[in-house]
């Protein structure tokens, strides 16, 4: 018990969306039966007060032709009892409109908090449903005590509004009781449908207190202890562990896929050892060089062994090698400010072998960065010139 109570206490994280999603499969949902009972009850005060009159007159119709016996009623029993089973059916006409009124309104009022929903879950037999032990803890829990609470206040409002409504009328039935039958009848119908309809009415003061605690409750109910949200990050996504080699082997994939774009590229920029970036450049496009593959260390020369093996020239430059890899992420187009040292290195690159085969020699450009695209090693800008 010492548990469970300590246990309680520590939900003091809110409910995360899977949480409320699993509660409401469950049929666990915020719900405030006051305001059914009070927009019922109202809109039923308000169809009296309404056609009180004339469903009065219906039913004082259907009695009054009950009460008349012809000779054929006497002699026949089963006259009798069609008749009696043809008052029934007028008298359920009669009142079909408030039951009707009463249902759509129960329906629309339903949904108001919580929204609806419909479980097989909250509908299925549950051991511990019949647990006499936990019902007599509902019994005299906190929920049963709120219920009591409620009733009483629910019975001195409705009873003591109708009391001081009737009491101020009490001229009035004096009055009445002097009438004959049918005026007398109609007149107290007015004052009780009137009664009926202020006294319901207060029956919102009780929708009103409920409703917010209905969902503050629910909201506490669902809270969560901070193991329990842990416990569920995991189960969602998954332990630290197989977080780890899931980004692991997604670094191995971007790895793969980024040696394998090393075969369209048309240089690679080197440190020459630290660094090395791929560039692919289209020139019957207008679009600026691209980088297809970058990568520091280790990566570095994994790139250059690729571009080796599919016979990418290297050229190298640490100033540009940096200032491209610090500055372009993967697969996007070169910034502005290196377009002309780009240019330089990949027209040297173009028209190397046509400088080759005819014999021409042509010196190795030495492109120039701009002073705030110049970083060492660590990505730190730096203004000293550093070849390494």
């Amino acid at each position: 018990m010492a548990d469970q109570q300590d246990d309680s206490q520590d939900k003091t994280e809110e409910p995360t969306a899977r949480r409320l999603g699993k509660a409401r499969e469950e049929g666990q949902i915020a719900r405030s039966t006051e305001i059914t009972i009070a927009a019922s009850v109202i809109s039923v005060a308000i169809y009296i007060y309404l056609f009180g009159n004339a469903l009065l007159g219906n039913v004082a119709n259907i009695f009054a032709r009950g009460l008349v016996f012809d000779p054929l009623a006497v002699r026949e029993p089963q006259v009798v009892l069609g008749r009696l089973g043809d008052a029934t059916v007028e008298a359920l006409l009669s009142i079909l409109p408030i039951l009707i009124l009463t249902a759509v309104v129960v329906l629309a009022c339903s949904g108001l908090i919580g929204g609806y929903n419909f479980s097989w879950k909250s509908i299925q037999p549950k051991a511990s449903k019949f647990n006499p032990i936990a019902g007599f803890k509902r019994m005299f829990g906190l929920q049963a005590l709120v219920n009591l609470a409620k009733s009483i206040a629910k019975f001195f409002l409705v009873g003591g509004v109708t009391y001081f409504l009737i009491d101020a009328s009490i001229m009035e039935f004096a009055e009445i009781s002097l009438m004959a039958l049918e005026p007398g009848l109609t007149a107290s119908a007015s004052i009780l449908t009137t009664a009926f309809l202020v006294a319901s009415s207060t029956l919102i003061i009780i929708a009103l207190i409920d409703a917010p605690y209905q969902l503050y409750q629910h909201n506490e109910k669902m809270k969560m202890s901070l193991k329990e949200v842990k416990d569920e990050q995991k189960d969602t996504e998954g332990s630290p562990e197989v977080k780890q080699r899931i980004r692991q082997k997604q670094r191995e994939m971007s790895a793969a896929r980024m040696l394998e774009a090393i075969a369209e590229a048309d240089v690679v920029i080197t440190n020459p050892e630290h660094f090395a970036v791929a560039l692919a450049y289209d020139p019957s496009s207008d679009d600026p060089p691209r980088v297809v593959a970058k990568g520091a260390d280790l990566m570095a020369d994994r790139i250059r062994e690729r571009a080796g093996e599919e016979g990418v020239p290297l050229f190298q430059s640490p100033v540009l090698a940096r200032a491209l890899f610090f500055t372009t992420e993967l697969d996007a187009f070169i910034p502005e400010a290196l377009f002309e040292a780009v240019a330089q290195v990949i027209a040297y690159i173009f028209n190397i072998n046509s400088i080759n085969r005819s014999n021409v020699t042509r010196s190795r450009p030495a492109p120039r960065v701009p002073d705030d695209m110049i970083f060492d090693s660590d990505g730190r800008p730096s203004e000293v010139f550093d070849d390494r």
